[in-house]
C-alpha cells in the first residue's frame, strides 16, 4: 500500500497540516504557538494521523515551510551577527543603494542593517572583478577579529569580500581561520550564498542568513528529533521560497532561502490548479490570520524572480525593506488578514494592519486576551462567520466581545452602530489588497481584469468576491481544502535547488569553453544537494543567463539549450535577448553589444503530479442547509440568507447569491449578482452576472 504524504505550513496565526492517503484527504487547522512553532505542528500531526486511523511509520514524507526565519527577521529576533568585509566597505550595509525610495517625504525611514557598525570588521585583502588578486588576504588581521569576536559573544559571522563571486579563495580561507577560533559560531560565506554582483544585495543576504541560522538549526535540530520520538522515520524536506523543496541538511545551511515558504506553496496549488482546469491568466489570491498574498500565474507558471526585499518599514514601499537575493516566487504580500487589527488613524480615518493580533492574543472573539478588533471580528459581527463552528468547532466565538470592540474603537468615535463599523473594517481591507493587486499588476505588465482569481486560505473566501468586484474580475475559484491551499501545494512542490553565479562575458569575447566549465561544476553541485533527498530519482535541469545591454544596469533571464554551448550560440542567445527586450519595452536596440553576466542551473525533480480531486456523485440541485442573517452594506440592512454546507454540494450543483458556503475551516461568501457552481472536480466556481 502507497504511504502517506504529511504537510505542514506554520503561518502567523494558524498552522495547516494536510496528509493525503489513499486518496483520501485530511487537515487540520490549530493555532500557531509563536513561543514554540514546532508544538502546534505536532498538535496538527497528531489530529490527521488520528483522524486519518494512520501511525507515524505510514508516512513516507514530511513536507513543512514555515514563517520562522521571516518573523525573525521583521521582528529582529535573529542572532548577534557580526560582518567582516574588504577594507573600505565596511558601510556598504548602512549606504544601501544611495538612493531615497520615496522622494519627497521629509520623514522617510531606511533600513537599520541586520548587523550594527560596531560588530562589522574590515580585512586588508583584494580581488579584482575578474577574479585576479590584488591585495593578499592579511591572516593575521582576520585572527585579531577572531579574538574580538571572542570578547564580543557573538552568536554568527558573516563574510562578505568584495567580487568573490569571481574568486572566493579569500572568502574561504578568512572562513577557516574564523572557524577555528569560534567553536561554536555560525559562519556564512557570500560565495556560498550568494556568489553574484551587486555588493549591497550580496552583503544583506550574507547578513540576513547568518542573522536567521542559529535560530533556524537549533528549530530544526528540535524538530527532527521530536518527529524522531514520534517515530518518524520518512524524510524531511523543507518548502523553500522559489517554489522547491530541499533537504533538512541544505535548511540549515542556508536558511535564508526559506523565508517566503508558506506562500510559494499557494503559488504551486494556483499553478497546478490552472492547468488543471486550463486556465491561461490566473491571480492567485491567499488571505490566512497574518497576511494576504498576490501572484499573477500564466500558462500555468507562477511568476518567478531573483530578488525581493524582506521586512520593509514603511507603507510597504519598494526600497525600505532589506534586499534578498534568492529564489522567489515573484509576489506582493500584505499585512492583510483576519488577525490585521483595526483601528483610527490621526484624522479619523479606518486603518487595517500591517499590525496581527496573530495567535496570541487573537482577536478579541477567540477570548484568549486581545483587545484591539481585528478582521476577523467583523466578519462574525457581520454574521458571515458561525461562533459555533469556526475552525471546525475547535473553540467558539464571542460575536458579543467583537461587536463591543468594533463599538469602542471604531463605531462611538464615528457615530456608527457595530454593523456599519465592521462593515467598514471590512471595506478598507478589500481596498488594501486591491490596491496592492493594481500596483503589482502595473509593476508586472499584467491586466487583472483578463484573469480568473483562484481564493484560498482561512480568511480568502470571504472577501475574494468583493476583491474580485474592484479589480474587474469576473470569475472567482474556491478550491477544495481552499483554507489549507498552501499545505496542499506543498504535496505537488518537487526536490529543487536553483545555483546562479555572475562571469561576465561579452558577446565579442564569447569563451563557450570556460562558460561549459562553470555550468557543469553549478550542475554537479546542485545534482548532489538534489539527489541527497531524491537518490535513484531522475533529475531535470533548466539553466538560463542573465542578459543586458552594455552599459546597463538591469538585465532579462534567457533560457539556454540543454548541451554544451558553442560559439554560434552567442549570435542564437542575442537574438532570443532582443526579442525579449523588444516584448517587455517596446524597442529593439541593434548597434549596442550584449553582455551575459549571471548563468542559472536548477536541478529539481518531476512534479508530483495533477490536483484534481475525485469527482463527486452528480446532482444538480442541493437544498439550504438553513439561513444566517448577514449585514449587507449594500442594503444597509440584516436580511436571511441561505447557508449551504459544502459537503453537501456536488458536481453541477448551481445556485444564486447571496448565499453562504460553509465547511470546518473556512466559508464563502457568494454575493447578491454572483452565480456559483461546483465543477466536476469539487471546486466552486463563481461567476460575476
Amino acid at each position: 500500500m502507497p504511504r502517506a504524504r504529511l504537510a505542514a505550513d506554520i503561518g502567523g496565526t494558524f498552522t495547516d497540516v494536510v496528509l493525503e492517503h489513499d486518496g483520501r484527504r485530511f487537515s487540520a487547522k490549530v493555532l500557531t504557538t509563536p513561543r514554540a512553532p514546532a508544538d502546534g505542528m505536532l498538535e496538527g500531526i497528531t489530529q490527521v494521523l488520528r483522524d486519518a486511523r494512520l501511525g507515524a511509520g505510514d508516512v513516507g514524507v514530511l513536507i513543512h515551510g514555515t514563517t520562522l526565519a521571516t518573523n525573525a527577521l521583521i521582528e529582529r529576533a535573529g542572532a548577534r551577527t557580526a560582518f567582516v568585509t574588504t577594507a573600505g566597505f565596511r558601510d556598504v550595509l548602512e549606504m544601501g543603494y544611495e538612493k531615497r525610495y520615496e522622494h519627497y517625504d521629509l520623514d522617510l525611514e531606511l533600513p537599520v542593517p541586520l548587523v550594527p557598525r560596531e560588530l562589522r570588521f574590515a580585512v586588508t585583502e583584494r580581488v579584482t572583478a575578474r577574479g585576479e588578486v590584488n591585495r593578499p588576504l592579511d591572516e593575521d588581521e582576520v585572527a585579531r577579529i577572531a579574538g574580538s569576536l571572542h570578547e564580543t559573544g557573538v552568536d554568527a559571522v558573516a563574510i562578505g569580500f568584495l567580487h568573490s563571486y569571481a574568486n572566493d579563495a579569500h572568502e574561504r580561507r578568512a572562513g577557516e581561520i574564523l572557524g577555528a577560533r569560534l567553536p561554536g559560531v555560525a559562519i556564512t560565506l557570500s560565495s556560498e550564498v550568494c556568489p553574484e554582483i551587486r555588493e549591497y544585495e550580496r552583503f544583506s543576504t550574507t547578513c540576513a542568513n547568518a542573522y536567521v541560522q542559529p535560530l533556524m538549526t537549533r528549530y530544526l535540530g528540535r524538530l527532527a528529533a521530536e518527529l524522531e520520538r514520534m517515530s518518524f522515520r520518512c524524510p524531511l524536506y523543507l518548502m523553500t521560497s522559489g517554489g522547491g523543496l530541499t533537504t533538512l541538511e541544505a535548511a540549515r545551511r542556508f536558511p535564508v532561502r526559506l523565508i517566503e515558504s508558506g506562500p510559494a506553496g499557494g503559488a504551486i496549488l494556483s499553478a497546478g490548479l490552472a492547468r488543471d482546469a486550463g486556465i491561461p491568466e490566473v491571480l492567485s489570491f491567499d488571505m490566512g490570520g497574518t497576511t494576504a498574498k498576490i501572484c499573477f500565474i500564466s500558462d500555468g507558471r507562477p511568476e518567478q524572480s531573483r530578488k525581493f526585499e524582506v521586512a520593509r518599514i514603511w507603507r510597504n514601499l519598494r526600497g525600505s525593506g532589506l534586499p534578498v537575493r534568492v529564489p522567489v516566487t515573484e509576489m506582493v504580500e500584505i499585512g492583510a488578514g483576519g488577525g490585521s487589527i483595526a483601528r483610527l488613524d490621526a484624522l479619523g480615518r479606518i486603518r487595517v494592519g500591517p499590525q496581527s493580533a496573530g495567535a496570541d492574543p487573537g482577536p478579541v472573539c477567540y477570548g484568549r486576551g486581545g483587545s484591539e478588533p481585528t478582521v476577523t471580528d467583523a466578519n462574525v459581527a457581520l454574521g458571515r462567520i458561525d461562533p459555533q463552528s469556526f475552525a471546525a468547532g475547535a473553540f467558539a466565538l464571542d460575536r458579543a466581545a467583537a461587536e463591543r470592540a468594533l463599538l469602542e474603537s471604531i463605531g462611538v468615535p464615528l457615530e456608527l452602530d457595530a454593523d456599519w463599523a465592521a462593515a467598514g473594517v471590512c471595506e478598507i481591507v478589500e481596498e488594501n489588497m486591491a490596491s496592492a493587486a493594481r500596483v503589482h499588476a502595473i509593476e508586472r505588465g499584467k491586466v487583472a481584469e483578463r484573469c480568473t482569481m483562484i481564493a484560498f486560505g482561512g480568511a480568502a473566501p470571504l472577501h475574494a468576491a468583493r476583491l474580485a468586484e474592484k479589480l474587474g474580475m469576473a470569475r472567482v475559484l474556491v478550491p477544495v481544502d481552499a483554507s489549507v491551499g498552501s499545505a496542499v501545494g506543498f504535496l505537488r512542490a518537487p526536490i529543487a535547488f536553483e545555483i546562479a553565479r555572475s562571469f561576465a562575458q561579452r558577446e565579442d569575447n564569447f569563451d563557450a569553453a570556460a562558460i561549459n566549465r562553470l555550468l557543469d561544476a553549478m550542475r554537479a553541485e546542485a545534482n548532489a544537494i538534489v539527489a541527497a533527498g531524491a537518490p535513484g530519482e531522475a533529475l531535470e535541469a533548466h539553466r538560463s543567463v542573465e542578459m543586458r545591454h552594455l552599459g546597463q544596469g538591469h538585465e532579462l533571464a534567457v533560457p539556454l539549450p540543454d548541451r554544451s554551448l558553442s560559439g554560434t550560440d552567442c549570435a542564437t542567445l542575442r537574438e532570443s535577448y532582443q526579442a525579449r527586450y523588444e516584448e517587455q519595452f517596446g524597442v529593439r536596440i541593434a548597434d549596442v553589444p550584449v553582455e551575459f553576466l549571471t548563468w542559472q542551473v536548477t536541478v529539481t525533480t518531476p512534479a508530483s503530479g495533477s490536483l484534481a480531486e475525485p469527482a463527486p456523485a452528480a446532482k444538480r440541485q442541493a437544498a439550504a442547509h438553513g439561513s444566517r442573517t448577514v449585514f449587507d452594506p449594500a442594503s444597509g440592512q440584516a436580511e436571511a440568507i441561505a447557508a449551504f454546507r459544502r459537503s453537501d454540494l456536488a458536481a453541477g450543483t448551481r445556485f444564486s447569491g447571496p448565499a453562504l458556503v460553509i465547511e470546518p475551516q473556512t466559508t464563502t461568501l457568494v454575493p447578491a449578482g454572483w452565480d456559483l457552481e461546483v465543477t466536476p472536480t469539487g471546486h466552486l466556481l463563481l461567476a460575476r452576472r
